[in-house]
């Protein structure tokens, strides 16, 4: 107990006091107070499924509410176990340049190295990271579960819950793991100097990858777009819910970036946090600005969509960018995904909360900008296409291999189980249909008596 508070003390220090964390303290206490870094890091990454779900059933409809809540709810229970069992051992597990071949259930891991010593095991991926295997698989696999939440939103209020839930076993198992591996678990991407510190492609890219296959595949829903060509807006019945939503988000994502040090380092993660802040406030304001001069009003689910875009935008190079370069990066984000959910209404792409525009279309931005923005080689630091054709290989390598994959799964569980409800439950609400229930009964009860009043 007593080193276990002398480690919590000696973590706040090492927050407070630069230079502390690698210069004052001993080998078995910085593997500590890494742990712990790690660990609160991943609980904050977490927590924003909470935020997913509300951002999600606030844009959606109040008939499909419970639908979208069960959706984000059981999404992480189902990448766990598919992760344990596969996914963990394919993407950081010793094999090829291409795929890991070890590792499946943890097996073969060494979870308790000796203080300071190198990891030993067969996820030699991870050794550059000192802390215990198991912080080291749990703080993945949050990462993991944030790319299969990223597919509820696109495909919401209209696919099965059945279909989803085995997708989603099928995306954190077997599809997201490969890209995954490519990039960090020391495939041919990591070997050609391919970087995306926090997972601008390896997370969102390959998520949104995922979704616009499954958006292609269960079509539109019913009168989205009529035969005139005009779009119906199907406006969202909560805004709370998705305001607060994004705030957690927003919260989540200071575990979500700076944790991706892996290492309790003051000076990197104070860096990276600012960054990742100064896009998001940047891609709020930018997409206000765009939502009003293109739309005539400062649309809320745009200026929730503008802070999302800039976060996703600046994880993959929030570790190698200046704070004015964050600025920069998450003013032309919020700016992109105005013109993205419009662009993507105009091809019939059905997408309820902007996840493709947010998410597809910022994680390609993203992982691009490491190469015009970084400070070490950076096109528009003077660095020549070096870099910036690197980006350009892995964002093309792993989206044409992610949605490829993702569309034969999706096609495949279409000819088995089906994808899409009813007619019937859709108009009714999936919520009826698909669980039995109503987020809102007994609302919708006193709303129906008092109008019986008023007649």
């Amino acid at each position: 107990m007593r080193r276990k508070i002398t480690a919590a003390i000696l973590f706040t220090v090492a927050m407070a006091t630069p230079g502390v964390a690698s210069a004052a303290i001993d080998p078995e206490t910085k593997v500590a107070l890494d742990t712990l870094w790690v660990l609160i890091t991943a609980f904050l990454v977490f927590w924003m499924n909470a935020g997913f779900a509300l951002v999600e059933s606030g844009l959606c409809q109040a008939k499909n509410a419970v639908n979208i809540l069960a959706k984000n709810f059981i999404v992480f229970a189902a990448s766990s176990m598919a992760f344990w069992v596969i996914g963990f051992g394919l993407m950081f597990g010793n094999g090829t340049s291409l795929i890991g071949l070890n590792g499946w259930m943890l097996a073969g891991a060494d979870n308790s190295p000796a203080m300071g010593d190198a990891y030993q095991g067969v996820f030699a991926s991870l050794n550059w990271t000192g802390v215990p295997l198991f912080a080291k698989f749990f703080f993945q696999l949050v990462f993991a579960g944030t790319a299969a939440t990223i597919v509820s939103g696109a495909v919401a209020e209209r696919i099965k819950f059945g279909s989803f839930i085995l997708f989603s076993f099928i995306l954190v198992g077997l599809i997201y793991p490969v890209g995954g591996h490519w990039a960090w678990g020391g495939g041919w991407l990591a070997g050609q100097g391919f970087l995306d510190f926090a997972g601008s492609t390896v997370v969102h890219s390959i998520g949104g990858w995922a979704a616009l296959a499954g958006v292609i595949v269960l079509g539109p829903r019913i009168g989205k777009y009529l035969p005139n060509g005009t779009v119906k807006p199907i406006p969202g019945h909560n805004m709370t819910s998705a305001t607060l939503g994004c705030l957690i988000l927003w919260l989540g994502w200071f575990g979500f970036n700076p944790g991706s040090t892996m290492a309790a380092d003051p000076a990197a993660i104070a860096s990276i946090a600012l960054n990742t802040n100064m896009a998001a406030a940047a891609g709020c304001l930018s997409a206000t600005m765009a939502a009003w001069l293109l739309l005539g009003k400062p649309d809320l689910s745009m200026i929730i969509n503008g802070t999302l875009a800039g976060l996703v935008a600046i994880t993959a190079p929030c570790s190698v960018v200046t704070v004015g370069s964050s600025v920069i990066i998450g003013l032309v984000a919020g700016v992109l995904v105005v013109y993205a959910v419009l662009f993507f209404d105009k091809v019939k792409l059905d997408d309820p909360v902007g996840a493709l525009s947010v998410h597809l279309v910022n994680g390609v931005f993203g992982t691009l900008c490491v190469g015009l923005f970084a400070t070490d080689g950076g096109l528009f630091m003077g660095g020549g296409m070096a870099k910036t054709m690197i980006q350009l290989t892995g964002i093309a390598a792993v989206g044409v291999v992610t949605f490829g994959l993702s569309l034969a799964a999706w096609y495949l569980l279409k000819a088995t189980v089906g994808v899409r409800v009813s007619a019937e439950e859709e108009l009714e609400g999936l919520d009826v249909g698909e669980h039995g229930m109503e987020a809102y009964a007994g609302f919708v009860q006193h709303r129906q008596e008092m109008g019986a009043e008023v007649v």
